[in-house]
């Protein structure tokens, strides 16, 4: 071999792309010799089936300055599991002089349409919550819970000891699962250990939560930190997932690492709705058709119709008069990638 071909391949190594160094330029039956070092971590993903939960219509839309009636909001969880969504969050059992845009929960409920495989569930932040969520026939419980204090008392008055009573108090038949909101940064306190995070995992599993989700409230989340912190809570929990907002745009790579870190549910907002109304300068949530385009090009199945929830984020743009911060839904599928 040359020593300028020599020259190029250590040039390409040190750019830390000595696999496509060795396929482009090396000597004829060397490239043969050269494991692909992320074969099996791609081929891994390719077999795994998720489940992509849309918090649309919750998450989504409480942070909206349009309120939208409680049949619209009904509406939206139909079309939703209509494009083949496994679960959807339907509802939000808070205090509407809180969050006037969740006003009407039971009326959401009782315009669902149910679909046969779907899971709805209901967001529940206190034993008020958790009292009206028992009088619906919800599928799943999520129960809300922050990573530090100040959070805490900001988004539910009350601090993680006190959040873990209240779930501890709450009887039910259904599968509960569990959301550590701020659980990779506080917009208020800033850094959050990760061991405190795991502590709340391992006792939100012995007080019977059968899934734990991760939550990046303000987007602040890198792949090294998602990755560390769902590999952990995937040897603890039954099911590790994550919420990811796209606030400085690291939401998908986040995404792609908790799939590799071992994550089976993944929280979106159709259109890339969202924001938390008592998070300082949150945004949306990563776009659930934007996730599903990269998960189904991937190989990762996930049940949805890409095409169909494409035409949910354009109902829902007529519905709030603007265009909504999601991509794919804007440029179309690309089907020789998703399918």
């Amino acid at each position: 071999m040359a020593a300028a071909t020599l020259r190029r391949i250590v040039a390409l190594a040190l750019a830390r792309t000595y696999q496509y160094a060795l396929r482009t330029i090396a000597a004829p039956g060397l490239v043969a010799a050269v494991p692909d070092e992320h074969a099996s971590y791609r081929s891994g993903i390719s077999r795994v089936r998720v489940t992509v939960c849309d918090v649309g219509p919750r998450d989504g839309l409480q942070n909206e300055q349009t309120v939208l009636e409680p049949a619209v909001r009904a509406e939206l969880v139909n079309r939703l599991a209509a494009a083949g969504l496994p679960a959807v969050e339907a509802v939000s059992f808070v205090h509407p002089g809180r969050v006037p845009q969740m006003a009407g929960a039971e009326e959401v409920v009782a315009g669902i349409e149910r679909r046969e495989g779907v899971v709805y569930s209901g967001l529940v932040l206190n034993a008020k919550g958790a009292e009206r969520f028992a009088a619906t026939d919800l599928d799943e419980l999520h129960f809300n819970l922050a990573a530090t204090e100040s959070f805490g008392r900001e988004n539910q008055n009350a601090t993680p000891e006190e959040a873990l009573a209240v779930l501890g108090r709450i009887e039910t038949e259904k599968q509960v699962s569990v959301s550590i909101s701020v659980a990779f940064g506080c917009p208020f306190e800033g850094a959050v250990d990760p061991e405190q995070v795991l502590d709340l995992v391992d006792r939100s599993t012995e007080l019977g939560a059968a899934e734990v989700v991760f939550a990046d409230t303000i987007g602040v989340a890198v792949p090294r930190q998602v990755k560390a912190l769902v590999a952990e809570a995937a040897q603890r929990a039954g099911r590790a997932g994550v919420h990811l907002h796209n606030t400085r745009n690291t939401g998908f790579a986040a995404a792609y690492a908790a799939l590799g870190a071992g994550a089976t549910v993944f929280e979106a907002s159709v259109g890339g709705l969202g924001g938390c109304p008592f998070a300082p300068r949150a945004t949306g949530n990563i776009a659930t058709e934007d996730l599903v385009y990269l998960l189904h090009g991937e190989g990762v199945e996930t049940g949805v119709d890409l095409d169909a929830l494409i035409g949910v984020s354009e109902w829902l743009e007529g519905v709030l008069g603007r265009e909504l911060p999601g991509q794919v839904y804007r440029a179309g599928a690309f089907a020789p990638v998703s399918g």
